[in-house]
């Protein structure tokens, strides 16, 4: 079987490893988090970060960060992974779901404009793929109603706007360095603050709430519990992990450049036939996260899905759409009609794609997909 996803290891991580245990100090937040920091302060222009245990972790946070009081709404894509919406919910903001885009997954900003209310609080921006959302258009109408804008870049580690970095552009940003990313950790994430005003309140979140930092500096006689917080940095650990794949970011991205190109080229029959691949606008750079493709019906993507496995092929369709989810209902809330956010999860399937990715394995995959989809046209 052709897995889906297989993680890439690039060889340094064993000797980092013995090195962060030679050190000795293993709990976090020591001098393989602070190399990962500047790395990526000197890549990306991250210069406020805080490594996490998981991109949930960095959104929740960014939502601690932007103090929610009760009524206040946060608006979001409904085709989105969980951890979008559950540090919102869990400091009880009341969710506005948007419908995506009629050509990509992103967030639809006609939906946004009708979303936008005197209530509203936050809007938090998802760049599927690590294809980047409309964010000039969306920080001028964030920036027009006081609105704090948050970029949940869990795919988007490399990808740019406009030659501009993801997770630079809203006020807080958050990654994902889980196994299924380019960049990986095993688990892991990474909070971005790009508004001054939220970073020393950070700090103190990251570590438990308390002003370890400060005393740690000499700036105060004692720490204490200050606001809240949880133990949201991880352990050298997986800081050492993580730096060695940063280090080897831009081969990793080359190896799977190769293979999103591969399938675009070889597929592009499709679309003649009634099936869709991915669309890139002049605005998005690639980093090559997912490539998918659009099938003519759900029945048809999970007979592709289905025919793939018999092939010895591992292919995934993606999220369910937040906003019909089992939770929403049985909070007896009225549910929106989002049909673009509905049909991307009915028809979007998700080939293979990682680093080591045979030629032949790839040409089996391209040949088993045409084969089904010539016999299941429009």
């Amino acid at each position: 079987m052709i897995p889906f996803n297989k993680p890439f290891l690039t060889g340094q991580e064993g000797r980092y490893l013995e090195e962060a245990i030679s050190i000795g100090r293993l709990a976090g937040n020591g001098e393989f988090t602070k190399k990962c920091h500047e790395r990526l302060a000197t890549e990306f222009g991250f210069k406020n970060c805080f490594l996490t245990t998981s991109a949930t972790a960095a959104l929740e946070m960014a939502a601690l960060l932007v103090d929610l009081k009760p009524g206040d709404e946060v608006i979001l894509p409904s085709f989105t992974f969980v951890s979008t919406a559950t540090p919102f919910a869990s400091r009880g903001a009341k969710l506005v779901f948007l419908d995506s885009q009629i050509d990509q997954p992103n967030l639809s900003l006609e939906s946004l404009n009708q979303k936008i209310s005197k209530k509203t609080k936050v809007i938090v921006v998802m760049h599927y793929a690590g294809m980047a959302c409309e964010m000039d258009e969306i920080m001028e109408l964030a920036n027009r109603h006081g609105i704090i804008v948050i970029e949940d870049a869990a795919h988007s580690i490399g990808a740019n706007y406009k030659n501009r970095p993801l997770g630079t552009i809203g006020h807080l940003a958050a990654f994902s360095f889980h196994e299924t990313k380019n960049i990986s950790s095993g688990q892991g994430g990474l909070l971005v603050v790009n508004d001054d005003r939220f970073i020393e309140r950070a700090e103190i979140i990251w570590d438990r709430g308390t002003n370890r930092k400060q005393f740690n500096l000499g700036l105060a006689d004692y720490y204490s519990w200050q606001d809240h917080g949880s133990n949201f940095y991880p352990s050298e650990i997986i800081a050492a992990f993580l730096l060695a794949q940063l280090e080897k970011r831009k081969f990793i991205e080359t190896e799977r450049s190769k293979i999103w190109n591969f399938y675009h080229g070889a597929l592009k029959i499709l679309p003649s036939i009634g099936y869709r691949q991915p669309t890139i606008m002049n605005t998005q750079s690639n980093n090559h996260h997912i490539y998918y493709l659009l099938c003519p019906t759900k029945e048809k993507r999970d007979a592709l899905i289905d025919y793939l496995e018999k092939q010895g092929v591992l292919a995934v369709f993606h999220y369910t759409p937040l906003h019909s989810s089992d939770f929403m209902r049985s909070q007896n809330k009225l549910i929106p009609t989002l049909p673009n956010a509905d049909y991307f999860s009915d028809h979007l399937v998700r080939l293979p794609i990682f680093v080591g990715l045979e030629e032949k394995d790839l040409q089996k995959i391209v040949d088993a997909v045409i084969t089904f989809t010539a016999s299941n046209v429009g």
